[in-house]
Order: C-alpha cells, then structure tokens, then sequence
C-alpha cells in the first residue's frame, strides 16, 4: 500500500466547482471528484495552520489547550508511527512554517522531507543592499516578501511549481517501490495572492491602485474585495493544474489500484463574505470551517460519491494509519474514514473546532454553535505546553515569569507540563461577537443568527461532552460560563 496527501492551504470549498463554485476554473477538482469521494460536511479542527499541522500528526485537537507551537515530546505523530513500523514517509512543502520556532520538529518526524523556499515572508534571499534596515529584529515578513518576489520571474520559479515538481521526481523514483506515504504541502492559494503573468490575465486582473495581500479586517472596500476574489479564483485556478499533474500521473502510472489519495485543506478565508477579510479574528463562519475533502480508498474503490457524514481534520491521521493496517494509538481521538467513505456510514456526532482564546465552536454537521468568552479580557486562559514557542520565536522572559508547573493531562502520559498565562492568538475578537447559533438546514449562508434556547441547551451538552472526552482545561469551562 502507498498513500499521497496533496495538502493546499487556505482554499475555499466554494472556489471549487465541484462543490458549486463558479469564480474559479477547476477542472482538475472536478476530475478528482470524479475518481473519489467528496466530503460534504467536513469541519476544521484547531486553527490556524501549525495548530491544523499538530491535528494532522496526532489526530486530537489542540485549540483547547495550546495555541500555535510545535509538536509536543508526548504527541504520538502520525508519519514517526508509519516510520516505527517500518513505512517510508516522506514531506514537500514550500509552508515556511515548518521551518520557524513555532512549526521546528513537524518536519523531523518524517523519513525525509524538501524544503522549497520563498513564499509569504519566508527570510530566504539575502538582499542586503536594498533590504530595509528598520525591519531588522522585527522580522518585517512584508519586507522579505517583497524581496523574494524579484527572484520569481517565470512560472517555475514560484514556489508551487517547484512543490509539486519535487513531488513528481518523488512518484518517478518510488512509484513502484511499495510501503510509503507523501505528504506534498503548498502554501497556496493561502495570500499574499502573488500570481504568474499569465494567470492575471486569464482573469483580466489589474493592480493599479491595488495590493495582492488581504488584511484581516473589515471589507469595507468593495473594489478592493472584488480584486482579492478575483485573485483567490486564479490562485484556486493554478493550484487546479498543478493538481492535474499528479492525477495524470496516477493515471500514467496505474497507481489506483493500491494507492490513498488524500486531497484536502487546513481552513478556509473570507473574501468579504460576513464583511470581513480573512480568518483568526472574526467567528469561524462555514467559509474558513467547512473545508472540502476529497479521498480515493482502494480498499473499497468507491469514487464518483458524495458524503454528509461529519468528519474533521482529526480522522485523517487516523485514515492514513489504518491504510496501513497499523494499531491507532491510545490518546488519538480521530478515526478512520473507511466507512464513510464506503457507504457514508456515521463515525462521528459531534465536532469541536476553533482557535486558542476564540468561540469555541460545536457542531452535529445540522447546527453549528459558537460560544464566545464572557469576559472581555478572555480570561482566565492558559497555554499548556513542555515546548514553549509562539509563532516565530520563544516564549518571553516576561511570559516565562509567571510560568507554574501542572500536573498534565490524560494525553500528556503521566508527564506535568507549563501552565503560562495566555492572551489570544492575533487579538481574536470573539467576545465583541457574542455567542452564535446557526441551523446550516434553514440558513446555510450563516445571516440569522438563531434565538433557540432548547436547541442551545441540545449544543451546550454536545459541547460540554466533547470538551471533557477532550480533557479540556478547567478554566476553559469557566472562560465560556459553562459552570
């Protein structure tokens, strides 16, 4: 058995034809969709994308417990597992943050992996004579974009292209060796929205006037946000023909019969929809949660179907391990897709999803429940962690001050872990929200708000259930006023 993730970061379910779209061109998805099942109601766990990454490996949720930071030493890893048990793993990715503080030993837990450089902020060109100096010690990621850009002139020196080539000269050396799995990541269509000539003009974009890089803010421009949607559409439309590169070679290669293909996402983005720009700081509507999914199983070879069945990021692992036939380890909380993806057989009534210090959000794939903080500082939230990294460096001096020793959790095997007071990842608003209930049935848009106090009592329990099958901290039951 052999298996393929093609990871994207930031696309949007509805760019996707396949799941109704009609801004972007996506052929490619649509023949995806064709040689696989196509997930309906498949939900983030923790967010953003190092949080999402950390799920990937360990199948539970992090959100609750830590925010952005890398792989703690108790985590069971998913591709570490594939490599104890004798399967090769082997990670491509151009996402610079598996090569921060923050993201430092995902990478290491795999077999082998490529590092491609060059997107967003990435300090990858040393452009000392025109770099500006007032950005130093801040690490300005818009002063190292900005430099970057010039040394990307064709369309195969942009960091996909170079991804998914490093992908293809992987299946041209192993496709018919047995016993691996890759995981070929791509930043894109995640912004800024830096494009190749030729995809600006298939969408007539000008941008006179204008920047490729969305704020998370308010959308109150509304000639601006139509560029950004423009933008995204051609950013989705080239990570389609990249995406037909490895389905013709599967095709090519004949590797249906004994290969996983997992094509998926970390989270969505806004594109003005809700009147915002983005993700973090505003609620998790369906546009930044509900992510398409799309897997090929050739133990039961259904392709051409559609699920509802809920699923999250968490069963991914879970998938993988189980292609494999290997023994899911104790504390991971995701499971196995096979039956959903056989006969859209349940395996899941409930979801949590969300971002350290934000709504915590709940789901029964129907309703979607957001519980904001009640207090306006956030408090009382802590980060639980033996790996005390933020984002693009350490934890404090300052922060590290007020550190205590906590006896651990359930998933931390009998080690104790920091406890170190926390403010919310990039400054997210969910208290001046408020609490939120939406019945995606009625309004799948997410515009009318419901005033249901039974059906809020339903979700509170579901809720409150999944938080303590998650060993949730104490303080988040009081952080929400959930008792």
């Amino acid at each position: 058995m052999k298996a393929i993730m093609v990871m994207f970061d930031s696309l949007n379910r509805h760019m996707l034809e396949c799941y109704g779209g009609n801004e972007a061109k996506t052929p490619n998805f649509n023949r995806l969709a064709a040689k696989s099942v196509t997930f309906d109601r498949c939900y983030v766990g923790s967010m953003p994308c190092m949080p999402a990454r950390r799920e990937l490996n360990t199948g539970r949720y992090n959100f609750l417990h830590r925010s952005w930071g890398p792989l703690e030493p108790f985590d069971d890893s998913m591709p570490e597992i594939l490599n104890n048990n004798g399967i090769y793993s082997h990670l491509i990715s151009d996402h610079y943050h598996y090569w921060e503080e923050g993201g430092a030993n995902y990478h290491s837990k795999f077999s082998s992996w490529e590092n491609i450089r060059g997107q967003e902020g990435d300090p990858w060109v040393a452009d000392v004579a025109t770099f500006d100096r007032d950005s130093l010690g801040i690490r300005n990621h818009r002063e190292f974009d900005r430099i970057n850009r010039k040394y990307m002139t064709a369309e195969e020196d942009f960091p996909m292209p170079k991804t998914f080539a490093a992908g293809l000269k992987f299946l041209e050396r192993n496709s018919q060796a047995d016993q691996w799995y890759l995981q070929l990541e791509t930043f894109d269509p995640h912004e800024p929205y830096f494009l190749p000539e030729k995809y600006l003009k298939m969408f007539d974009i000008d941008l006179k006037g204008h920047n490729d890089w969305p704020l998370y803010t308010k959308a109150d421009d509304v000639e601006q946000t139509a560029i950004y949607r423009k933008l995204n559409a051609a950013l989705v439309t080239m990570c389609d023909d990249y995406l037909g590169k490895i389905i013709d070679f599967m095709d090519e290669h004949n590797m249906w019969d004994d290969t996983m293909l997992i094509v998926n996402t970390d989270h969505g983005f806004l594109l003005g929809e809700h009147d915002w720009w983005g993700k973090c700081r505003m609620p998790f509507y369906n546009e930044v949660a509900r992510t398409p999914l799309f897997i090929w199983d050739p133990r039961s070879g259904v392709k051409g179907e559609k699920r509802g069945s809920l699923v999250q990021t968490i069963d991914l692992p879970a998938t993988v391990l189980s292609c494999f036939e290997l023994e899911l380890p104790q504390d991971m909380q995701g499971v196995d897709l096979a039956p959903v993806v056989e006969d859209d057989t349940p395996v899941r009534m409930g979801g949590l999803f969300g971002l350290h210090g934000g709504h915590v959000n709940c789901t029964d794939g129907r309703y979607v429940y957001m519980r904001a903080p009640i207090k306006s500082d956030n408090s009382p939230l802590f980060n639980y962690t033996q790996m005390p990294a933020h984002m693009r460096s350490s934890f404090s001096i300052d922060e590290l001050q007020t550190m205590q020793w906590y006896r651990g959790f359930e998933f931390t095997k009998a080690t104790p872990v920091m406890q170190i007071a926390a403010a919310a990842f990039q400054g997210t608003g969910a208290h001046e929200f408020g609490t939120m209930l939406f019945d995606l049935d009625t309004d799948p848009q997410q515009q009318m708000p419901l005033d249901n106090p039974e059906k809020e009592a339903e979700m509170i329990e579901l809720m409150i259930k999944l938080m303590h099958e998650n060993d949730a901290p104490e303080e988040q039951f009081e952080r929400l006023g959930l008792g």
